[in-house]
Order: C-alpha cells, then sequence, then structure tokens
C-alpha cells in the first residue's frame, strides 16, 4: 500500500514540475517573438522607441534633459549627419559614431525650462534612415512659474 502511494505521489509530482518547465519555455518564445517584431529594412534603419517625450508639469528651472532612444532595423549602419531644434530654447545632442545594425543609439535634447508656460517644440533628425531621410520627433510640457513667497506679518 505505501509503495502505491508513494508511486502515485512521485507522478503527481512529475507532472506538475513537468507543466511548470513547459511554462518558462513558452514565455521565452514570447519574449523572442516580441524582440524580432521590429520590421527589418534593407539599408540603414531607425525605429524609436517613442517619438514624442512628455515632460509632463515641471518646476521652473527643472532639469530640461530627456532622451530619445532608437534602434537601427537596418542592415547597413545608420549615420545620423544633423539634428535641429525648432528653436533656441531646444537643444538636440547627435550620435558621433555610426549605429550598427541591431545597436541602440539615443538622442538627447535639453529644453530650457527657464521659460514659465507649456510648450511643445520639435527636433528634425536628418540620417540615412532608408525611407525617412528626416524624422521628426516632439517634446512637449508645462513649467510652472516659481511659487509666490509667502506674505509676512510686521
Amino acid at each position: 500500500m505505501k509503495k502505491i502511494f508513494l508511486l502515485a505521489m512521485l507522478t503527481v509530482l512529475g507532472v506538475t514540475t513537468s507543466n511548470a518547465q513547459d511554462t518558462s519555455k513558452k514565455s521565452k518564445k514570447a519574449k523572442t517573438t516580441a524582440v524580432a517584431a521590429l520590421p527589418k529594412v534593407d539599408g540603414a534603419g531607425m525605429v524609436f522607441e517613442n517619438e514624442t517625450i512628455d515632460y509632463g508639469t515641471v518646476a521652473h528651472n527643472a532639469d530640461g534633459n530627456r532622451q530619445f532612444v532608437f534602434t537601427n532595423n537596418g542592415n547597413k549602419p545608420l549615420i545620423i549627419t544633423n539634428t535641429q531644434g525648432s528653436c533656441g530654447c531646444t537643444v538636440p545632442t547627435t550620435p558621433k559614431e555610426p549605429i550598427a545594425p541591431g545597436a541602440k543609439g539615443v538622442i538627447g535634447v535639453k529644453y530650457a525650462t527657464d521659460r514659465v508656460g507649456p510648450f511643445t517644440k520639435t527636433v528634425t533628425v536628418t540620417s540615412n534612415a532608408e525611407g525617412q531621410p528626416t524624422k521628426t520627433l516632439t517634446i512637449k510640457g508645462t513649467v510652472l512659474p516659481d511659487a509666490a513667497p509667502a506674505a509676512t506679518k510686521s
């Protein structure tokens, strides 16, 4: 009787372990599929994680630095030849080296948060990306005024 009970317990545990392993294999496949979902381009390519950065509501003179992250989804190196802000208050930074196929790159942008009020600005990216020699990115948000000083009683 003890042998049958022990055998039954081992069978149940074996099935449970087997199911747990099958589940982990499925999740690994799902991750592989998600990575492979980027459309492939013949030549240099440029796919951004986000084409708009929303600063939200920021304090006056807050840190205005943000980053646009992109991937070269092509089969040739991506060369960014120029980045241009829509005004002097929006200053982008350009990667100096070519971005290899499959590699990620960053275009930095700094907005001058000393200007109070809502803003929407653009950054134009010029590159050798196949089918899109220029790409327009957007930043937006609102810079709050400084808080009014509390009135003091004399």
